[in-house]
């Protein structure tokens, strides 16, 4: 005997399992043709995701994973952020800058891991739940570029200001972690960051990426 289930709330589990299976999000268009139902149905569904926060729709109007899927397991912000640590830790040591893991949270970006440097006299505060929009600074802007399919030569992101007068930031984005859009990045007192810090960045961003994958 076949236990009775719920259609809507199937179709909402699909859905959400479609969109953690790409990277680059899905229309309206598409997840109606995946689902074999109208988009109508398919409006409903997302516009309910979306008040739990479990999708967002970007600019563009695609739909993603929202940052409410990680809170449904209390455990996955500190899963991410155990993952990163080796790779922060050796960043910001390296560099002697405060090195940070931010992540996408609707339309903003959200730092959920830092770690500062232990051997400099100073260095920038930078704090785990800091807020800003994806549009400034170079962990945001890192993040739409991978977005928009921009990530080449030299493969990070480069600003001076945005965020904090007098500071310089460096970020490369995750790649190829399926539902999670985010960055690497550090962020230094300086007028400008020496190339070999942006290739550093980026090779983090990968030991990131695998860590999490």
């Amino acid at each position: 005997m076949t236990a009775e289930t719920s259609q809507t709330l199937d179709r909402g589990l699909k859905v959400l399992k479609l969109l953690a299976d790409t990277d680059h999000g899905l229309t309206v268009t598409e997840l109606s043709n995946k689902l074999g139902v109208n988009r109508t149905v398919v409006y409903r569904l997302l516009a309910t995701l979306e008040q739990h926060a479990l999708i967002r729709r970007d600019l563009g109007g695609r739909a993603r994973v929202g940052l409410g899927v990680l809170r449904l397991g209390r455990q996955v912000h500190p899963l991410v952020r155990e993952a990163a640590l080796p790779a922060l830790r050796a960043l910001a040591e390296d560099i002697g800058a405060t090195a940070h893991l931010t992540l996408v949270d609707g339309t903003e970006a959200l730092a959920v891991a830092v770690v500062e440097p232990t051997w400099t006299d100073y260095h920038v505060a930078y704090r785990t739940g800091f807020r800003h929009p994806l549009d400034k600074g170079a962990a945001g802007k890192a993040i739409l570029a991978a977005r928009r399919g921009m990530v080449n030569d030299p493969g990070y992101t480069l600003t001076h200001g945005e965020l904090e007068a007098g500071a310089s930031g460096a970020a490369a984005p995750l790649l190829g972690v399926t539902g999670i859009e985010g960055s690497v990045g550090v962020v230094m007192l300086a007028d400008s960051v020496p190339e070999r810090v942006g290739v550093r960045v980026m090779d983090a961003a990968r030991e990131v990426a695998d860590a999490l994958r």
